[in-house]
């Protein structure tokens, strides 16, 4: 059966989750594995100026050693889709993950995090893939209308773990110490082992046993459109979270509970709409609601670039939590019926490429403030996102690739 087939009659996504350990450990894992990471990325670069006497250029380019995580993930995914070792491979970059963690808490020296983030972290979000890899071939060997519902269930948790862990981070860190806090990250980097426990890959894993060839670039090629899209849609997110409680509290003088909500709802809707995604896909195609989704990206950002008002800020955000329920829910399931021989691979291209985005919609936020100064600067993800809109809509019309 295609991955694209379906039987009539199936499982609710919940039940098919309750009933399979390696759902129910997948969902454990990566709530943990948001939890850790969302708790340390906001305290980072306090850690590097107040901990190692960075300055606050140096500490910016700390998010540039993000790049080496897409050839990480790519490697990891190539050796997992060979091997079909999936939970193997998993366990061993959790592991990875928790001694490059714990290496920057007990870090002495400025160089040290940039090293280790460069050369180890990046294993750390492999382990992500990895999980998603073995929850599809689990799904593939047993078919159910619900399946997709599952895959957008386990990406909750780990919303889940993104919408909790910024607010436990920052209350750690204040009660005891940045160094502890990353050590916390550590130990939930780790932890996402203990829920799986001693799961082996399923005996019905189709590559398990068999050695198969790296995908050639040519079969390669619409994951990697879809990617890169995906890239110029999510770009807008560090030009957001860098620029919006500027502009709120040096422009707009909003008092800082009202910017605390602001910020707030996103995930808040991210997370509520998420099932209405998946739900809604089924009906008009993943790829046809994530044209919808790439333009409420669109609107969002012309939202916070020319409206001037809480309410209008609200708006943008109340948009951008249904982008990314749409491309949170939806965006893996995609990536890997791109790709279906190579899921892994799929999976850590896929995922890894947020590092990228951040790298470049930094970068474009920087020259875009410098330039255009604020709100406009919320123009240029807002240009970035049309041209996801026209990429995502061709693809759509492609009837090979109508998902």
């Amino acid at each position: 059966m295609s991955v694209l087939e379906e039987p009539v009659a199936g499982t609710s996504a919940l039940r098919l989750m309750l009933a399979s350990p390696l759902y129910r450990g997948a969902t454990i894992a990566l709530f943990l594995s948001g939890l850790g990471f969302s708790a340390a990325a906001p305290q980072i670069a306090s850690f590097l100026v107040n901990e190692l006497g960075a300055s606050l250029s140096a500490a910016g380019l700390f998010y540039l050693t993000s790049l080496t995580a897409p050839v990480i993930g790519f490697l990891v995914g190539a050796r997992s889709d060979r091997t079909g070792a999936r939970l193997g491979l998993f366990r061993a970059c959790a592991v990875a993950g928790f001694a490059g963690w714990t290496g920057i808490a007990f870090a002495t020296q400025l160089w040290m995090p940039y090293v280790i983030s460069a050369v180890v972290l990046g294993f750390a979000g492999a382990a992500t893939s990895q999980l998603f890899a073995a929850v599809h071939d689990e799904l593939k060997a047993h078919p159910d209308p619900g399946n997709d519902g599952v895959v957008a269930g386990v990406r909750m948790a780990m919303t889940g773990g993104w919408v909790v862990g910024p607010v436990a981070g920052s209350f750690l860190a204040a009660h005891t110490s940045l160094r502890i806090m990353l050590l916390a990250t550590a130990i939930c980097t780790l932890a996402q082992i203990a829920p799986l426990g001693v799961l082996r890959n399923p005996h019905s894993t189709p590559t398990t046993g068999r050695r198969t060839g790296a995908p050639s670039l040519r079969a390669m090629l619409p994951l990697l459109a879809f990617t890169a899209l995906y890239v110029l849609v999510y770009a807008g997110e560090p030009v957001k979270y860098a620029y919006l409680p500027i502009y709120m509290n040096s422009q707009l003088d909003l008092p800082s509970g009202l910017a605390g909500a602001i910020i707030g709802i996103q995930p808040l809707v991210e997370i509520l709409l998420m099932p209405l995604a998946v739900l809604v896909a089924r009906r008009i195609g993943m790829l046809r609601l994530m044209v919808i989704g790439a333009a409420c990206g669109v609107a969002a950002n012309i939202c916070f670039a020319t409206t001037g008002s809480a309410a209008g800020l609200f708006a943008g955000q109340i948009l951008m939590g249904g982008v990314w329920a749409v491309f949170a829910a939806l965006g893996i399931i995609v990536a890997q019926r791109l790709l279906p021989t190579a899921v892994a691979t799929a999976s850590a291209i896929f995922l890894s490429s947020t590092a990228l985005a951040s790298a470049l919609g930094g970068a474009a936020g920087g020259i875009g403030a410098a330039t255009l100064g604020l709100p406009h600067v919320f123009l240029i993800p807002a240009a970035a996102g049309l041209a996801a809109v026209a990429g995502l809509a061709a693809m759509t019309r492609s009837s090979e690739h109508n998902l």
